[in-house]
């Protein structure tokens, strides 16, 4: 490429695209950017494609949608492509400014190896997520050149190249001035039939961002109250049933568990049932329970300051419950979904629980707690219990973040799960494999019982003995499902803030809404199995 063609062309090349790190200029952008004029105009239109990593002799490939608009540019991109040495690396890339007169940006982004599919030892499918990672970066990186309306190119998966640019150009702007938020851009599917699939995923990607703002507001403006309006707003729209239980109701119902926590905060309790019918009525339903623990200081055994503002996310787990029976909703699957949400906070005070009380569940068996640190499966123990007796569900599904252990073990790479079903275990892993959140089993053993069961004062531990705090914790909760499939997914690592190895089209040091998708990719298999063959 001479340079009397880029004065004619006026293209301007910008900063290597590399997902959350700040953009550095290479030599090419530098000698180019010498001739860009001193007022551009302001970008609007913005498009994004795609390009497989060069193998051997071959050069960079661009994908089917991408030959297009390069044949449309007179192969402007073929040529850039070379002149600025894109190698087509999964996830990196460059934005070109006025090579196209309808799309004043494009982003050409490195899709990684072409072909690429399942990988056993990842247990992803990595043609899906690249395709995310892809179409994330890029549109992120188009939001950053201040595009007001972003076309996708659908990677040969329109589906995750949605999912992907939806999750990367989300922000949580609600208490920033209007003039200095994040603009969202209107996102398109470039030049594919396939709109099916491209809205499928933004249904998706909606529905975790929905998390994402539920769990990352701060904890005065998402009280239990508030979050219970929260629902009703984003699940009665789509025809799902939601009743807001008061205190009253609680104590009527002797949900004393729950109660022993929620009393020390001024903040009144609220417990949400939640149901979608999406197939005969008599049919049974899958329950979910999401732990809604609006703000955890620890209680008595109060929290260390520093950091303490991130258990504001100590209801994420509720929040995706919310998030994925919203999804389902939006995509009309064909099953029976309800969901009890215990909502409140866990606060020192003079009618704090004291760490040694115990209180007797619904099913006459006693639960001591110990710490009060460790208050999610106290807040869970009875509602759990009810909400078999009120809906005697086929299968039992909690989220909640609650043992530390997880983190250790696996930090923010996946959600944690423990079942009494292997089938059960099985779907969640085929889920996560698609939607590329994955889940790993950890043990539900024997072991772990007697290590909260061992008392010769109570029945139940809510810490156990021994440092395992996430298989504890899971063996606490088991003790409430004894007769039905359940699966307990411990999102401690993956549903809070995001400090290391975030993945590329969600935001560092943000609250991230995982594992949303996965849970309705799961809800998905249950209502289609016949699909999944």
């Amino acid at each position: 490429m001479n340079m009397s063609l880029v004065r004619s062309a006026n293209w301007l090349t910008q900063a290597i695209v590399r997902s959350n790190k700040s953009p550095k200029v290479t030599n090419v952008a530098k000698r180019i950017r010498l001739y860009a004029t001193s007022e551009d105009p302001r970008v609007t239109k913005g498009l994004v494609i795609g390009v497989y990593q060069k193998e051997g002799d071959k050069d960079p490939k661009l994908t089917t949608s991408g030959e297009k608009f390069d044949d449309r540019v007179q192969g402007k991109v073929s040529e850039l492509i070379k002149e600025c040495n894109i190698t087509g690396q999964l996830g990196r890339g460059k934005v070109f400014n006025n090579i196209d007169q309808e799309f004043r940006s494009v982003a050409v982004i490195g899709m990684g190896r072409e072909g690429a599919g399942f990988n056993e030892l990842e247990m992803i499918d990595e043609g899906m997520e690249n395709a995310r990672i892809a179409a994330g970066v890029g549109a992120r990186s188009l939001q950053m050149q201040g595009c007001s309306e972003v076309f996708i190119d659908s990677m040969e998966y329109p589906e995750q190249a949605a999912e992907g640019s939806a999750l990367a150009v989300w922000r949580y702007n609600d208490n920033k001035q209007k003039k200095n938020r994040t603009i969202v851009p209107k996102l398109e599917l470039y030049d594919s039939p396939d709109v099916d699939a491209w809205t499928r995923g933004l249904f998706k990607a909606e529905s975790q961002n929905l998390a994402r703002r539920l769990s990352d507001a701060p904890a005065n403006q998402m009280t239990p109250t508030t979050f219970a309006q929260a629902t009703v707003d984003a699940l009665c729209p789509c025809g799902v049933t939601v009743e807001i239980r008061t205190m009253e109701w609680i104590e009527q119902q002797r949900l004393n568990s729950f109660l022993t926590i929620a009393k020390g905060s001024c903040e009144p309790p609220v417990l949400l049932e939640i149901s979608y019918c999406g197939t005969a009525p008599e049919d049974k339903p899958i329950l979910l329970l999401g732990k809604g623990m609006t703000f955890n200081s620890g209680g008595i055994c109060l929290r260390p300051c520093k950091g303490m503002d991130e258990y504001r996310g100590a209801m994420a787990g509720a929040a995706v419950c919310v998030a994925a029976i919203r999804a389902a909703a939006a995509l009309s699957l064909p099953i029976n979904i309800s969901a009890v949400i215990p909502l409140c906070e866990n606060m020192p005070s003079g009618m704090a629980c004291k760490p040694g009380d115990v209180v007797t569940l619904l099913n006459g068996r006693t639960l001591a707690v110990r710490d009060t640190d460790k208050a999610g499966v106290v807040v869970m123990a009875d509602p759990l219990i009810y909400a078999q007796t009120t809906y005697k569900p086929r299968l039992v599904i909690d989220v909640a973040t609650l043992g530390s252990g997880v983190v250790q073990g696996l930090g923010g790479s996946a959600t944690g799960i423990f079942s009494n079903s292997h089938y059960i275990w099985k779907q969640f892993q085929k889920a996560g494999s698609l939607t590329g959140d994955r889940m790993w089993r950890l043990p539900l053993w024997n072991y772990y019982k007697k290590l909260v069961t061992t008392n010769t004062s109570f029945d139940i531990s809510n810490n156990g003995e021994g440092p395992a705090s996430s298989c504890l914790a899971a063996a606490i909760l088991h003790e409430f499902v004894p007769c039905v499939d359940w699966a307990h997914l411990d999102i401690r690592g993956v549903g809070m803030l995001t400090h290391y190895g975030t993945i590329p089209y969600l935001l560092r040091d943000r609250m991230t809404g995982r594992p949303t998708r996965t849970l309705v990719q799961f809800l998905y298999q249950m209502a289609c199995p016949d699909a999944n063959k």
